[in-house]
C-alpha cells in the first residue's frame, strides 16, 4: 500500500491532483459565468406562452434551453469537484451550494417548456423531430412524447423543480457526516503498527492477510457507523420519502417504476435479476466454502470475505506502474483509445490520492461537455486500486467518445448502460493479466480469485443492495416506518440469505447499509450487476472475435443518449430484455468456481 495516513490536500503533489483550471482558470471566471447563467435563466422566460407560435420559436427555445444547461453543467462540475477534493473547504462548499441553488432556479424557470411543447399536436412534435434543423433535439422530442402521461402542468412542474434543492438536503447531510465529520481512529495495520482507519484505508485493511487486522477494521468501521445509526436511519428514511413523493407526484404507482422509467427499462428486468441471483446462491456458497479451505479457517466471517485466497502473489503498484499496466491491457481497443488514456494522465484529468476531507470511493464526471471528463479516485497501490482506476477510465472514455460524437442534447448516455464500459475495462484487464501470468499457477489462482470476487461484489452484492432498497421502498409505500431497527434487521436478513449457507453472518454487518452512498441514488445499483453481465459478454467477444467486435464496441461508446439503452446494447449483440445475459454470466461464474476448486485439489 502506498500510504499509511490521510494527508491534507496541500500535501499532495500537484501532478496527482486534477486540473480544474481546464474548466475555469480562476474562481473569478466561475463568478462571471455564474452571472451569465443567471442572465440566461432570466432571459429564457421570454419563451413562456410562445411555443405555439411555430417552428422558429420552438427551435430558438430549444437552442437557448440546452445552451443554458451546458453552461450550468460546467458551473456545477467545477464547484462540485472542487468541493469533493476537500469537502471541508468553505469556499467550495459555498460555490457548490450556489451552483445547486442556481440549478434549481433554472429548472423552475424552464419548467414551462415540456408542458407547453406537449400542448402542441403530437404530429407537430413528430414533424419537428423529423426536421433536419431539429436533428440535435429529435431524441429529446420523442422522449418528451413518451413521458407525456407523467408530465404535469407548468405550475406543478415549476413547483417540483423548485423543491429539488430542499429534497437534496438529506443526501448532503449523509455526505457531510460520512465523509467529513466521522472519525474512526487508529487500528492495527497487520504489520505490527497502527494506521488511521479511513474509507480508503479500510479497503486495504479488509483485504489484509492478517485476520486480526481485518477483524479490527471491520468492527471499528461497522461499530462507528452503528453509533450514528439513528441519524443514518432518519437520513435514509427521508431520502426514501423524497423518492415516494416525486413518484406519486408524477403518477407512478411505485418509486421503482419511476426510477426505471427514464431508462425505458421494464421492471421485469429488475425482478428477473433478483430471481436469477437467488437461484445461484448455492454457487456463491460453494465459493465461500472454497475461501474457508484456502484460508484454513474453521468459519468464514464477514471480515474474511475480502482476504486474498492465494499466498505468494501480490501486486503492489505505484500509480505510474498501475496506469502503464492499464494502457497495455486496453491496447486491444485501439492505439487512438490508448492515446486518450495517456492524455487523461498527462493533462491531469485524474485526482489520484486520498486526502483528509476528500470524497471517498471513486467516480468519473463526464458532465462538462465542452472540456473533458474527470476522475476522482483514492489510489492505494493495491491490485484492487488498479482495477478501480481501469473502471473509472472506462466511464471516462464512454463520456469522452459520446461527447465527441454527439451534440450536447444527445451526449448523456442512460444510467442503464453507464456501467458497461467501466466493467469491460475491468474484464479486459483481468484477462490480460491471466495471459501475462499463464505459466504461474499462483498467479492464475489469484486472478481466478479476483474474477470470482468481481462476481461476488458486483453481481451478487449489488443485487443484494438492489433487493434491500426495493424492500425499503416497498415498506415505506406500505406505510411501515423505516427505523434503525427495521433497516438493520432487513439488511442482516439479506446477508443471511446470501451468505448464511456457508458463512458466519456477524451481527455488526447489520450496520453496513449505513455506509453505502449509492442508496441515496435510488435503484442505481442493480445496473452494476446487469452491466457486469453485459461486460463479460462484450469482453469475451472482443477477445474471441477481434476487430469486428472492437468496431461494434467503439461505435457503442459514441452513441451517448441517441438510442434507448436496451437498443444500444443490441448493437453489441446483447439483448437485456431476455434473462440470457444474466444466466450466461452466472454460468461463467460457476465454471470459474469449478476451476478454482480444481486448483485447490
Amino acid at each position: 500500500m502506498e500510504q499509511t495516513a490521510a494527508r491534507t490536500r496541500d500535501q499532495i503533489e500537484e501532478r496527482f491532483k486534477w486540473n480544474l483550471k481546464d474548466i475555469y482558470a480562476t474562481n473569478a471566471d466561475w463568478e462571471r459565468d455564474f452571472e451569465a447563467a443567471k442572465a440566461q435563466s432570466e432571459a429564457f422566460a421570454r419563451f413562456a406562452g410562445r411555443l405555439g407560435e411555430g417552428r422558429e420559436v420552438v427551435l430558438e427555445a430549444l437552442n437557448a434551453y440546452f445552451g443554458m444547461y451546458l453552461r450550468m453543467m460546467r458551473l456545477y462540475g467545477y464547484a462540485s469537484m472542487s468541493c469533493n477534493g476537500d469537502n471541508g473547504d468553505p469556499t467550495y462548499q459555498a460555490l457548490q451550494d450556489r451552483a445547486a441553488t442556481l440549478y434549481v432556479q433554472l429548472s423552475a424557470g424552464s419548467a414551462f417548456l415540456s408542458p407547453e411543447l406537449l400542448a402542441l399536436p403530437e404530429q407537430t412534435l413528430l414533424d419537428y423531430a423529423a426536421d433536419p434543423a431539429f436533428a440535435d433535439y429529435d431524441v429529446f422530442l420523442k422522449e418528451l412524447l413518451r413521458q407525456k402521461e407523467h408530465t404535469l402542468s407548468t405550475e406543478m412542474e415549476r413547483l417540483l423543480a423548485a423543491s429539488q434543492d430542499m429534497a437534496g438536503g438529506v443526501s448532503n447531510v449523509y455526505d457531510m457526516l460520512a465523509d467529513v465529520d466521522m472519525r474512526f481512529g487508529d487500528v492495527p495495520d497487520g504489520r505490527g503498527g497502527q494506521i488511521e482507519l479511513t474509507h480508503a484505508s479500510y479497503r486495504g485493511l479488509i483485504e489484509s492477510r492478517d485476520r486480526e487486522a481485518r477483524k479490527a477494521a471491520f468492527e471499528r468501521m461497522m461499530g462507528t457507523y452503528g453509533s450514528y445509526g439513528n441519524t443514518f436511519a432518519a437520513s435514509y428514511a427521508g431520502n426514501v420519502k423524497k423518492d415516494l413523493f416525486y413518484a406519486s407526484a408524477r403518477g407512478f404507482q411505485t418509486a421503482r417504476a419511476a426510477a426505471l422509467f427514464p431508462d425505458d427499462v421494464p421492471e421485469r428486468v429488475y425482478d428477473s435479476l433478483i430471481e436469477a441471483i437467488h437461484a445461484h446462491v448455492p454457487g456463491l456458497a460453494r465459493y465461500v466454502e472454497l475461501r474457508r479451505k484456502a484460508l484454513k479457517l474453521d468459519d468464514v466471517h464477514m471480515y474474511d470475505l475480502y482476504a486474498p485466497m492465494v499466498e505468494g502473489f501480490d501486486l503492489d503498484m505505484p500509480y505510474d506502474e498501475g496506469f502503464a499496466l492499464i494502457e497495455k491491457a486496453l491496447g486491444v481497443l485501439g492505439e487512438d483509445y490508448v492515446q486518450v488514456l495517456r492524455r487523461a494522465k498527462a493533462e491531469r484529468w485524474i485526482d489520484v490520492y486520498e486526502n483528509r476531507g476528500k470524497t471517498s470511493g471513486a467516480y468519473s464526471n463526464g458532465s462538462v461537455y465542452d472540456v473533458h471528463p474527470y476522475i476522482l479516485t483514492n489510489y492505494v497501490g493495491t491490485l484492487d486500486s488498479v482495477f478501480t482506476l481501469a473502471h473509472e477510465l472506462g466511464h471516462t472514455m464512454h463520456s469522452y467518445y459520446s461527447n465527441e460524437t454527439q451534440p450536447f442534447a444527445k451526449s448523456d448516455y442512460a444510467i442503464f448502460v453507464a456501467e458497461v464500459a467501466s466493467t469491460v475495462n475491468e474484464v479486459l484487464l483481468l484477462e490480460y493479466l491471466r495471459e501475462q501470468y499463464r505459466d504461474d499457477p499462483k498467479a492464475q489462482a489469484a486472478l481466478c480469485n479476483h474474477l470470482l470476487e468481481n462476481f461476488r461484489t458486483t453481481v451478487f452484492r449489488q443485487t443484494m443492495f438492489a433487493e434491500f432498497e426495493h424492500k425499503a421502498h416497498a415498506m415505506a409505500e406500505a406505510g411501515e416506518a423505516l427505523t434503525r431497527e427495521s433497516l438493520c434487521a432487513m439488511y442482516k436478513g439479506l446477508n443471511d440469505l446470501y451468505y448464511g449457507q456457508k458463512g458466519v453472518v456477524d451481527e455488526l454487518i447489520a450496520n453496513e447499509w449505513m455506509r453505502i452512498p449509492h442508496f441515496y441514488n435510488a435503484f442505481y445499483v442493480y445496473k452494476y450487476a446487469t452491466s457486469f453481465c453485459v461486460a463479460v459478454a462484450v469482453a469475451r467477444r472482443i477477445r474471441e472475435e477481434g476487430a469486428p467486435a472492437v468496431e461494434a464496441y467503439r461505435r457503442f461508446l459514441g452513441l451517448g443518449g441517441s438510442m434507448p439503452p436496451i437498443e444500444e446494447l443490441k448493437t453489441v449483440g446483447i439483448d437485456m430484455s431476455t434473462p440470457e445475459p444474466v444466466e450466461s454470466a452466472l454460468r461463467y461464474f460457476e465454471e470459474t468456481v469449478d476451476q478454482m476448486a480444481a486448483m485447490q485439489a
